[in-house]
């Protein structure tokens, strides 16, 4: 029987005096075991419920006794604190992060995020129903023991602006806020477009102000930071369908029964393609309200097949610095 326990759930008198520093689980021959989860979101989130999702999928192929202790809306940090939780085995076992925040152990991660890495939603999820990041995960594992369970994600990020972009033309000096990594700016450019990297929260005004004409993002964010009131133009370019692994501390699960580590493993992949599903799905629903609130509007982008055989050289050069060509191929083949 697992047992859910949740920051909405947890009594005031609970502190986390016995998370910090402490064992999660008594020694691997007991049955009882305590297996401590963060989200920096609510109980509605995706990833929150994905997690939710392993654990009762852990209960399900598992005899023994499983308590999940899953806290929310950043209770216990950022996403860079649970790297370094995870790989000292203290504070949590278990959470869903971006790849970014693990570069630090493994340089070739960053390609999960490389934009048009991926030819579509169908691409996406046959990449990550397969083993082509085995690679990557060894590598997470060796340098950082933390290991990745399964593959969640499917957030599509497309063009936001204040005036429609729908083709290469329209695109070209496009001045638009991108992500800080390099490789993000490196491809826009190759496009044609004027990307810079401006702090996200004051991508709003810098639209407002005309400082820039645009940004890329889900939407969600669109949705939950009202983007649509400065950019209420959504050019679907599906540049980056998003990777979000859900992962374990090495340390947490070694310490694990061995038919308990059978049922994590079967577990974490299960629920990763339960939270790709749901991630992807909600995606396209929240898009849709907000055109039918009157608040977006929704074009393709004209020769979106021209912008893949455009980013080719910059996304080889980039594979090739970060030691991940043959991955790239894999990735490509499939």
């Amino acid at each position: 029987m697992t047992l859910f326990n949740t920051v909405t759930k947890v009594t005031a008198g609970l502190t986390l005096a016995a998370t910090l520093g402490v064992a999660s689980m008594v020694p691997a021959m007991a049955q009882d075991v305590t297996l401590r989860g963060a989200s920096m979101f609510d109980d509605n989130h995706a990833f929150t419920k994905t997690m939710v999702k392993f654990a009762e999928l852990v209960d399900e192929y598992y005899d023994g006794n499983v308590t999940f202790d899953l806290r929310l809306n950043g209770e216990l940090g950022v996403e860079k604190d649970y790297v370094n939780f995870l790989q000292h085995g203290v504070v949590i076992d278990y959470t869903i992060m971006a790849p970014s925040n693990m570069a630090k152990f493994a340089p070739s991660i960053p390609l999960m995020d490389m934009p048009f890495l991926f030819r579509d939603l169908d691409h996406w999820n046959t990449v990550l129903s397969r083993t082509a990041f085995g690679p990557l995960e060894a590598e997470l594992e060796k340098n950082a023991d933390i290991m990745i369970l399964g593959y969640t994600g499917g957030g599509v990020r497309n063009l936001v602006s204040s005036a429609p972009i729908g083709n290469l033309d329209e695109l070209a000096g496009h001045k638009m806020r991108v992500m800080g990594a390099p490789i993000q700016a490196q491809i826009f450019s190759a496009l044609t477009a004027a990307p810079s990297a401006i702090a996200y929260n004051e991508v709003y005004n810098a639209i407002q102000s005309g400082v820039i004409a645009g940004f890329e993002n889900e939407a969600a964010s669109i949705q939950n930071l009202k983007f649509y009131e400065v950019a209420p133009h959504v050019t679907l370019t599906k540049h980056t369908i998003t990777v979000r692994p859900i992962v374990m501390s090495g340390k947490t699960f070694r310490k694990l029964p061995a038919d308990l580590q059978a049922a994590v493993k079967k577990a974490g992949g299960e629920a990763g393609a339960f939270g790709r599903e749901l991630e992807s799905r909600e995606d396209g629903v929240k898009l849709q309200e907000m055109v039918d609130a009157g608040q977006l509007q929704v074009q393709e982008f004209a020769g979106r097949d021209k912008l893949l055989e455009m980013v080719i050289p910059v996304q080889d050069a980039f594979a090739s610095d970060i030691d991940a060509t043959e991955l790239l191929k894999a990735v490509r083949g499939m």
